[in-house]
């Protein structure tokens, strides 16, 4: 009766867990398709305007910039702070002391729990200054800033997750490379890298989806300005889209039906990138 009871249990959480990812996907795509209707599917995502409150000439709702920027800005971090993260997980796992190793850990840990507000605070009064300063520009906040906090910022997920993935791989494998003269880095990188592969690309998921759903830090490092993206020009996240212009919607306006249609495309965007993360992990499994 008690197993039962504990099986009815766990199917009812399983069961809550897939309604709120339908509950939510339903509301996204009822609340964002009006507005892509009324105004275009072409014009909506590969528009390079967003003005929707001129009056004068005409809204205008064209988000390529902010797709752009996302796919940049999330791109810049990954190549940042995946290595960073990768060899950084190795280390404790690998080579470094147990002192050493507890200390690193914590401090990763620490860097997980701070909000990211504290995060876009920060970078606000050091990085975008050290920036502005360094490469002479009228100002610091731009996709470089933006870039560098996220990278930060997805640390913890992929150092935390490719330990784990690790120090998962049975010690079999280690022995029987060290058996056949492999050197301990090349054990590390040639035999339990490639064996704890699914545990990185998940740790690389979670980085990607760190990335590309931070608003709060990204408002205050990137300059919040709907711009294409360049490296040391104020941009526009999806995400900051959203937090920026959901204040200043009228209820029921085509204005917030837009802002949901920008969520319903951040919504398909991080979707799409677990599909095809998740197919390579199969596929790499069944070769």
């Amino acid at each position: 009766m008690l197993e039962n009871l504990i099986h009815l249990i766990f199917l009812l959480c399983g069961v809550v867990a897939v309604a709120f990812v339908l509950f939510i996907s339903v509301h996204l795509i009822l609340s964002g398709i009006p507005a892509i209707r009324e105004i275009g599917l072409f014009q909506f995502l590969l528009g390079k305007v967003w003005d929707p409150t001129n009056t004068t000439t005409g809204a205008q709702y064209g988000i390529l910039a902010f797709i752009l920027t996302s796919i940049y800005g999330t791109a810049g971090a990954i190549l940042i702070g995946v290595p960073v993260g990768l060899l950084t997980a190795v280390f404790l796992a690998r080579v470094a002391p147990p002192r050493l190793a507890a200390v690193i850990r914590t401090a990763v840990q620490l860097l997980a729990g701070i909000p990211s507000v504290v995060y876009g605070l920060v970078g606000m009064i050091v990085l975008v200054p050290a920036i502005q300063r360094t490469f002479d520009l009228s100002s610091g906040a731009c996709l470089l800033a933006a870039v560098i906090v996220l990278a930060i910022m997805i640390l913890p997920s992929i150092i935390n997750v490719s330990e784990t993935a690790l120090r998962a791989v049975p010690h079999e494998h280690e022995e029987a490379s060290l058996a056949l003269g492999a050197t301990e880095m090349e054990t590390s990188f040639r035999v339990v890298l490639p064996a704890a592969r699914s545990g990185v690309v998940t740790a690389v998921v979670l980085g990607v989806g760190r990335a590309i759903g931070e608003a709060m830090a990204i408002i205050m490092v990137a300059g919040n300005v709907s711009n294409m993206p360049g490296l040391f020009t104020p941009v526009r996240f999806l995400t900051t889209g959203i937090v920026s212009g959901m204040a200043y919607a009228a209820v029921g306006s085509l204005y917030q039906q837009a802002l949901y249609s920008i969520a319903l495309v951040l919504f398909l965007f991080i979707m799409l990138i677990n599909v095809v993360l998740n197919l390579f992990i199969k596929k790499r499994k069944g070769d």
